[in-house]
């Protein structure tokens, strides 16, 4: 059985409901524990007044006998509303006067330490029947005997009272919290209206209109904020779906493009007959294909761990500018083809803390894309600066055409080509520029680009210092 009500209006109607019964049960408790207090006091103050009356009426027959005066009332009738309950005690405890309202009942035992010196002693207590009643007590000399008078009146009225409030409560209570709760579930439901309204929308956005968003009402409310905060995910997530059918486009292009041409190069082997010397160069085109695919997957798979953050970087102490000796030397030969020449200067001593293959794989991306694309006779220029006392710089320059304005936003976005058939006549898909952000800014650094038509470009690397 479901005892949890399964809409959050029903129960944030209940919680209302509750706390406000919580709040009305104190608020009677103490209302009603208030007005007891004041009219108790009210009692003892009445009690005190009928005591000094008392106190004038109290007299010893000739035979020693006390008794209280009658004959200062008007009417009989006086005498018989009189609700008061009169107890006086000797010095010894003993009994001297004790009025026909009691009813040979007792206004409490012997009297203790203190009772009525100095003032008038106030306390509840019951009579041997059962009646709770208000007794005051105080010290009197009558024709020089000391006297304790007490005197009472009832308190049931008091609860009777007390009893009457609770009854009505018992009655207005509920058909408030039951207006109260109605109310609190109207205003429930128009407050979460607008989370239905966003609800409603959300279940019908699909990955085919993920162009769709919640509607945002015109305030700044908690409810205007989480739209805006669900709108912003649904544009991320947008963003990665287009980016995800991009990037599966390009893959397959590019993974089909050497898959035909290694394809095409066996049939055409198989389809005529030619000599050892021709098998071979059959084969070795094949063989470049294959390593331009395994490039390209290993560029992929490189960028999918990136993507999931299942890659750990080992960090260790690096010593830069071995590091970046290191990575242009793997170029020497291509360089020495296209007549190019290699300036390295800089600071000998600077270190960086970082993972060295993957740092290396970045400084060997873009000195590669240097390398591609400058001029033949020109000079790859990289320099190590101090960019401030906590980074450390390392600029690739070249003398290449330069890249265009319009593509300078766009050239570290994977597949991203400036001039797509010479990039993929030289064998770049694309991703070296991206994987060469990934790494940099991995390890807290950033990788800009500054270039001109005509005049070469420069990529920054900016990394911590050790």
């Amino acid at each position: 059985m479901r005892l949890r009500p399964r809409h959050l209006r029903t129960r944030l109607a209940l919680w209302y409901v509750a706390g406000l019964a919580a709040l009305l049960i104190l608020a009677w408790a103490g209302t009603c524990s208030l007005l007891f207090w004041q009219l108790r006091g009210q009692l003892s103050q009445f009690s005190v007044q009928e005591i000094e009356t008392v106190e004038g009426l109290l007299y010893f027959t000739p035979n020693g006998r006390l008794l209280v005066r009658d004959d200062y009332h008007n009417h009989r009738e006086s005498r018989d509303v009189i609700e008061r309950y009169v107890e006086v005690l000797g010095p010894a405890g003993d009994l001297l006067y004790r009025n026909q309202r009691l009813q040979g009942r007792m206004l409490g035992g012997p009297a203790f330490a203190g009772e009525g010196v100095g003032g008038y002693s106030p306390r509840s207590t019951r009579l041997s029947d059962g009646t709770r009643v208000r007794v005051v007590s105080r010290v009197h000399v009558l024709d020089g005997r000391r006297l304790l008078i007490r005197l009472a009146h009832s308190e049931e009225p008091l609860f009777e009272r007390l009893r009457d409030l609770f009854v009505a409560s018992l009655v207005v209570l509920p058909a408030v919290l039951l207006g109260a709760g109605l109310a609190g579930y109207a205003l429930a439901r128009r407050a979460l209206s607008p989370i239905e309204r966003m609800a409603q929308q959300a279940r019908e956005i699909t990955p085919a209109n993920l162009h769709a968003r919640l509607p945002v009402d015109d305030n700044d409310d908690e409810l205007g904020e989480l739209a805006r905060v669900f709108n912003q995910t649904l544009a991320r997530l947008e963003r990665a779906f287009e980016q995800l059918r991009s990037f599966t486009s390009d893959v397959s292009h590019e993974l089909r493009t050497p898959l035909a041409m290694i394809r095409s190069v066996g049939e055409v082997g198989l389809q005529k007959e030619g000599s050892r010397a021709e098998y071979r160069d059959i084969v070795g085109s094949m063989l470049e294909e294959v390593n331009r695919l395994t490039s390209l997957i290993d560029s992929l798979l490189t960028i999918a761990r990136a993507d999931s953050g299942h890659i750990q970087l080992h960090r260790a102490p690096i010593a830069l500018m071995e590091m970046v000796r290191a990575s242009a030397s793997l170029f020497e030969v291509l360089m020495e083809e296209k007549s190019l020449r290699l300036q390295i200067t800089g600071e000998e001593h600077t270190h960086i803390h970082g993972d060295a293959l993957f740092l290396r794989q970045a400084l060997m991306n873009i000195v590669h894309n240097a390398v591609k694309y400058s001029a033949d006779g020109g000079v790859i220029a990289i320099r190590i600066l101090p960019a401030s006392d906590a980074r450390v710089l390392i600029e690739i320059e070249d003398n290449g055409p330069g890249i265009p304005p319009e593509d300078q936003p766009r050239v570290f976005d994977r597949f991203y080509r400036v001039d797509k058939a010479r990039g993929r006549e030289s064998g770049g898909a694309g991703l070296g520029l991206s994987i060469a952000k990934w790494a940099v800014e991995a390890h807290g650094g950033t990788l800009t680009l500054e270039s001109e038509i005509g005049h070469g470009s420069l990529f920054r690397i900016a990394l911590p210092r050790v």
